[in-house]
Formats: structure tokens, sequence, C-alpha cells
């Protein structure tokens, strides 16, 4: 299929049921924090269980003024001045050499940064990229007052300990590669729908330097590369709106065109767009229908992971039973759809209602990890899919698009009963 071709907006698949609507409070097993569980229509989607019948309750600044260097422990050693010699060329440096360039620091936030975003000063400090300093941020390795920095928007105040981990940030541009697999639902001028399989990693990041979809993406889809050149995005992401988890398989929209890019972003960004996801969980859910509103953050003793927090961004996750399972082990087949797209949000939230997603092993228990079950799905795949897609298209209106459970996922749910 050509990116000039059109395919209807439902791509694969029958009809199946939307979310119900959220209707009165209630608390308990079925639902973690406020809003609603609500109806919603019997699937009519062959090939796999329906809804459960039963019902349920629901501008750069004078930094180093006040800077304390003999905390400053990056290439300056314990001598100051060396110190204070390399800051300054890190933050004057255009990096053009090929490896990988890192940064460390442990440092009392001056009163020159008082008030401004962590990512902002991280960046500052280092010299590296604001978005390469985004990154450091969202991955854990940036701590205050030694806890893990869950938002990289947070206001840092003078006076505070600031840490960062050694990162790579050396610049890793993405390239064509012709050996990357994936399936094309859809493709027209504006956009496309891609069908990402398991072990695929969406972007170049930090570990990941080739191999992903976006360079193959670059290779079937050249014309994507332009997106960088016109200031569109990330450079290192061109396209990329929103992301799949390495072990998560199913439909991802990728924008071609700037003004595709600006529309989409802006529907996730507004929470116009509707992603359903299949998973299997442990444990036999007890409600038919329910919500997790909880927030999501970094986790302040895992800082590798996320995790339900206070300090987190809002989260919400509407779920749906399609079929409980007794044997080998007890399971649940749940529809999952996201108002929010916060990482790893699925996992996270059905992993805070105790019924984490089979094969994760970040987020779950032992009970994840059945072995009668992994010996069919694998040992690095999750049971979770995203099988139906909803966006607004920028020129021709709303457009649907739906993925069939894939072979390894099918095979897993046969060995239940």
């Amino acid at each position: 299929m050509g990116p000039g071709d059109r395919r209807a907006g439902r791509a694969r698949g029958g009809r199946h049921p939307g979310g119900g609507a959220r209707g009165a409070q209630c608390r308990g097993s079925g639902r973690l924090g406020p809003g609603a569980g609500g109806s919603g229509r019997k699937s009519g989607r062959p090939g796999l269980p329906g809804p459960s019948r039963r019902r349920g309750r629901l501008h750069r600044l004078p930094l180093l003024a006040d800077l304390q260097r003999r905390r400053r422990l990056h290439h300056g050693g314990g001598d100051p001045d060396r110190g204070a010699a390399v800051a300054r060329r890190r933050r004057s440096r255009v990096v053009v050499k090929e490896e990988a360039a890192s940064s460390a620091i442990d440092v009392v936030v001056p009163a020159a940064l008082d008030g401004q975003r962590a990512d902002r000063v991280v960046s500052l400090l280092t010299g590296a990229p604001r978005r390469v300093a985004a990154e450091a941020v969202r991955s854990g390795a940036v701590l205050v007052d030694g806890r893990p920095v869950a938002d990289r928007s947070m206001p840092l105040r003078s006076g505070q300990r600031l840490q960062c981990a050694v990162f790579d940030w050396s610049p890793s541009a993405p390239g064509p590669d012709p050996s990357v697999r994936f399936g094309v639902v859809y493709a027209d001028d504006d956009l496309l729908v891609v069908d990402k399989p398991p072990g695929l990693v969406v972007h170049h990041g930090a570990g990941r330097r080739g191999g992903t979809l976006v360079d193959g993406l670059l290779a079937r889809f050249p014309d994507l590369g332009e997106l960088a050149g016109a200031g569109v995005g990330d450079p290192t992401r061109p396209g990329i709106v929103h992301r799949l988890d390495k072990g998560t398989s199913g439909l991802l929209v990728v924008a071609r065109t700037p003004r595709a890019f600006e529309s989409l972003s802006a529907q996730l960004r507004h929470h116009r767009t509707q992603r359903r996801y299949l998973a299997l969980v442990a444990g036999t859910v007890a409600v038919d229908r329910g919500q997790v509103d909880a927030p999501i953050g970094r986790s302040t003793r895992r800082p590798d992971r996320m995790a339900v927090t206070p300090s987190g961004r809002a989260a919400r996750t509407d779920y749906t039973v399609r079929r409980r399972y007794g044997g080998p082990v007890p399971v649940t087949l749940l529809e999952a759809a996201l108002d929010t797209g916060r990482t790893h949000q699925v996992r996270v939230h059905l992993a805070a209602l105790h019924h984490p997603v089979i094969g994760d092993d970040r987020y779950g228990d032992a009970r994840a990890r059945p072995p009668a079950l992994l010996e069919v799905l694998g040992r690095e795949r999750l049971f979770l899919h995203a099988w139906r897609l909803t966006v607004e298209h920028p020129a021709d209106g709303e457009m649907t698009w739906e993925s069939e459970l894939p072979a390894d996922l099918a095979a897993t749910l046969a060995l239940l009963s």
C-alpha cells in the first residue's frame, strides 16, 4: 500500500462497542478514585468474548553565581576552579562528535535558579538539550532532596539538593532501516496507522540507537524526515505523537504533515482520541465495569518505575470485563479505554487494582507470570494489545481502525477455560 492509498476508516475486524457512559460514583474493588463506571452495548466482535452480562458498581540565567562548586561532580574532580571552567565550556559548546556525552551533577540549587523548571535547570547545568534533560527526568535519573522528580515542569527552590546520575545525551539521529518489520493498516498524505508488533521499540532513547519503529518508518515513508527539517516535533522521533511500550502490540497513529502533527497532538492533549486495549489480567475481577481515576507519576521507591502517587499527573482508565476464566489459573480478559495517556498507564492502573497484566514483570507479582501461560506468551511479552483507535482526521473527519488479536495472544486465550 503506497503513501497515497486510502482505505475505509474501519480497517480491520467487525464493529466493537465503545465504552459506556459514566454513571454514579462507587467505591470498592470495582474502582479506584472518583468517577464511575457505566453501561455499554453488547459486543459484536467475532472471535473474542463479549462483555460480561453481570452488573457491578461500579533568556539564560547567571546560574553559577551562587552555585556550590565543590559539590559539582562531573569532570571537575575536587578542584573548584577546574569544575567551574568545565561548566563554562559545557554551557557554550556544541557537541559535534559522535561519541557519547554524559554528565552528572550534585549541587545545591542557587538563588538564580529559584522557581525554574526541573528540566530547564538540568539542561542549564549539564549543557544537555532540553528534550534530553526532560527524558532524564522521565527516566528517574534526576533527584531533588533524594527523591525522584515526578514531573519535569516541577519548580525547584533555592537550597534544594539537585542530583542527576550520569546519562548519555549524545545525538542519536534515526535513519532508514528496511529490516524493521511492522504492519501498515492505513496510509494517506496526512497520516498513517501502523500495527506495531511486540518487542519493537517505537523510537530512539536511552540505550536504544537503532532498529526502532521510527527507523523502519523512515525506510518506508521517507517524507517523514521532512518534518524534522520543518521544525515539527522532536527530530529524533518524526511524526510520533504517542507511543506503545516495547512489549505491547497494536495500533499507533503517525503524522506525515505539520497540520496532521498539530491536529493529532491537540487531540491527545485534550483527550479527544479513543484508544482501547485488550488486557489479560491476573485474578478474577469482581465487577463488570469500573474506572480507575488515580494520578500517575515517578515512583519514589523505584525511580525506574511509574506509580499511583498524589504528586503525579491526572490519569483515568475505564475497563470492562470481557470474560472471566478459571483455569489453568484465574484470569480475566478486560477491555481498557484510556481517557489520558500517561506512561505505562494501563499497566500501573490495573496493578493498583491488584490485577496486574499477565506477563508484566515490572508492575506485576508472581500471579502475573503463570508458567502455564508464559510458555505460549513468552517471557518478554505483555498480554496487552491496542486493538482499536479512533482519531479525527485533519481532512476527512472521524476515522476508526481495528487490529485483530495477534496469534500469540489468541493462542494464550485458547489455553483458558
